[in-house]
């Protein structure tokens, strides 16, 4: 890994060369981006024994740092995650391009004729940690989008960020258009992401994906917008009306399918009219799954650990779940409203009336019924990709594609039409 004497030289040419080339994309045929995100994807597949090479080191360097069995999950790459990558690519480069599209038309009575069409963002800064296929994801969804992108991984994913932003530029070379659509910054350097979270000359929008840590520094520093993608204290409710057979499997594959991924489910709440019977069988599934279950009340037995404050409201991103019973349905409104990150939360309930209540009441990016929170996912959206899931109110919500990535503008078009 090159030193470099300037970092904020470094950061300043790289906002340069992203903006011209966000100047270029805003124009570029929906039939070049998508070549250059094709091609990507066959030097993706092609490169797949260099990527996994240098996937070995970052997880060499992850082990070295200490990091938790689930977050080396979320670093390790193999053939199947490649693919899912190449799979990625391909899906969002044979999406409609949103670049131009009419969101709404209307003529006025005095002869004007207003569109509203959206248009690219310009240049996104994207920070994220430990998932190196977010290099591939962002990347694809911003030239998507026609913006060009600046791309920050974690320090434990250097080299196989690398590996795969080279991919990228492959495709971009591929469908002349500008390599510096796509750019890496090329150093682990902390004062790299401080540079970049106050470039407003050249930065329109900053993504943060990664933990609370990551989210709160880059909310608090950023003089430039930012989408946040916060934490995932994901819960599921358990409805007195829920279906056991159902609810088993749902919460079963909302925790364990991985554990480290925002969309893993963090707290169970049980109605306490089915807390003794549903409850404990729900607890015995998780325990019997080598969930570590931090439980309350009557889901406690002899082999789960009491639950404590400091459990509700937490990120486990591991093996381990916190639970207790509650009084009804607006109890657990309430628990989630007052513990969870607006994220992603759902209801197991063969009751319409308490599923409508559940979607009205609470205010999550997303909200699921009779189905596992691991959906929470751009990719399982339709969207082929993410960039995140963000968390706020303003501008995108829920999994960010390459529609979310992009503003509008207005085209007034009259005919020699003038104002009285």
């Amino acid at each position: 890994m090159k030193d470099f004497d300037s970092i904020p030289s470094l950061m300043e040419d790289l906002g340069k060369r992203a903006k011209t080339a966000a100047r270029e994309l805003a124009f570029a045929s929906a039939e070049r981006k998508h070549a250059a995100l094709i091609a990507a994807a066959d030097a993706v597949w092609n490169n797949r024994a260099d990527i996994i090479e240098a996937n070995k080191n970052d997880l060499e360097f992850g082990r070295e740092k200490g990091l938790s069995p689930a977050m080396m999950d979320r670093l390790m790459l193999d053939e199947d995650r490649v693919q899912s990558m190449v799979d990625g690519l391909r899906t969002v480069a044979d999406q409609a391009d949103p670049v131009g599209e009419v969101i709404a038309e209307w003529d006025m009575p005095t002869g004007l004729n207003i569109q509203r069409v959206r248009t690219p963002l310009g240049v996104i800064g994207v920070i994220y940690e430990s998932r190196p296929n977010v290099t591939a994801d962002a990347g694809a969804l911003c030239l998507k989008s026609g913006n060009a992108v600046i791309l920050r991984g974690g320090s434990e994913s250097f080299h196989s960020s690398t590996a795969i932003h080279a991919c990228l530029v492959q495709g971009l070379k591929a469908a002349n258009l500008p390599e510096d659509a796509i750019q890496l910054i090329p150093t682990r350097d902390r004062a790299a992401v401080q540079e970049l979270l106050t470039m407003t000359d050249y930065v329109d929008v900053i993504v943060p994906r990664g933990g609370k840590g990551l989210v709160g520094l880059v909310q608090r520093e950023a003089r430039v917008p930012v989408f946040a993608h916060l934490e995932g204290i994901v819960h599921i409710y358990v409805d007195k009306a829920a279906d056991p057979r159902k609810t088993l499997e749902v919460v079963l594959n909302a925790k364990t399918r991985r554990t480290g991924i925002c969309g893993a489910a963090e707290c169970l709440l049980v109605h306490q009219d089915v807390a003794a019977t549903l409850g404990r069988d729900l607890i015995a599934g998780l325990q019997a799954a080598g969930v570590e279950v931090h439980a309350q009340g009557i889901l406690a037995n002899d082999s789960t650990t009491p639950a404590i404050d400091e459990d509700w409201g937490k990120e486990f991103l591991d093996s381990i779940i916190a639970a207790k019973p509650v009084d009804d349905i607006d109890a657990a409104i309430d628990h989630i409203n007052t513990y969870g990150s607006s994220h992603t939360d759902c209801i197991m309930t063969e009751d319409d009336a308490a599923a409508a209540q559940f979607f009205e009441r609470l205010d999550s990016a997303i909200l699921m019924h009779n189905a596992s929170t691991q959906f929470a996912d751009g990719g399982e959206f339709g969207m082929g990709a993410e960039i995140g899931i963000a968390t706020g109110k303003m501008h995108a919500r829920g999994p960010v594609g390459a529609a979310q990535l992009t503003s509008f503008k207005y085209l007034v078009r009259g005919d020699g039409t003038t104002r009285d």
